[in-house]
């Protein structure tokens, strides 16, 4: 994924770029920038460490696959997934991945769920790498979320020895959308300073 973002970044004529990603998509950002460090103007990770994580989003993959997307309804759709999934902030996301199928009989998923469910193991491995970013790096953690512990600020700085890590109080996971503005101003911020 990392090296998609490099070819679609060519493709485009961006020479660099702030990388940024919440997380799945902050460990591609992490790969990114140690992949390619010369097109990383600096680096956004938002509750992800570059540790192994274990098993956890099995139920939501679950619910996601017993939805039937024939439904012509959105309410539907967010009726069966809120059976299994109460976070009322997860269940927003998910239905932000919602998309109605072009030919209009139905709906389809925007992330590729088969995809994902067929290599979860290889996603929540660890980052290894070889080398160290050496350009700015902002690890973003949500106050109420155990996906960035005190304990893994080494193993950030390991990789990413620039790091800095700040806490959102009164977030959890979906730092974003638990809260929005003080995501934005600190994203801004750090964009700012370089």
């Amino acid at each position: 994924m990392a090296a998609d973002v490099y070819e679609m970044m060519q493709l485009l004529h961006i020479g660099s770029a702030v990388i940024a990603g919440h997380s799945m998509g902050a460990k591609v950002a992490m790969f990114f920038a140690l992949a390619y460090p010369a097109a990383t103007d600096g680096l956004i990770s938002m509750d992800m460490a570059p540790r192994r994580y274990e098993r956890g989003h099995d139920d939501i993959i679950a619910a996601l696959e017993s939805v039937d997307l024939n439904t012509t309804s959105r309410k539907d759709v967010e009726a069966v997934l809120a059976q299994s999934i109460r976070e009322a902030g997860t269940l927003q996301f998910l239905m932000k991945n919602l998309s109605r199928r072009e030919d209009g009989g139905g709906f389809e998923w925007k992330m590729n769920l088969p995809v994902i469910k067929a290599n979860y193991d290889n996603i929540i491995e660890p980052i290894r790498a070889d080398v160290t970013y050496e350009g700015p790096a902002l690890f973003v953690r949500g106050g109420e979320s155990r996906y960035i512990r005190d304990e893994d600020l080494a193993g950030i700085r390991h990789l990413f020895p620039y790091a800095e890590l700040i806490t959102i109080d009164g977030a959890g996971h979906w730092i974003h959308a638990d809260r929005p503005a003080e995501t934005y101003e600190l994203i801004t911020r750090f964009i700012e300073s370089l």
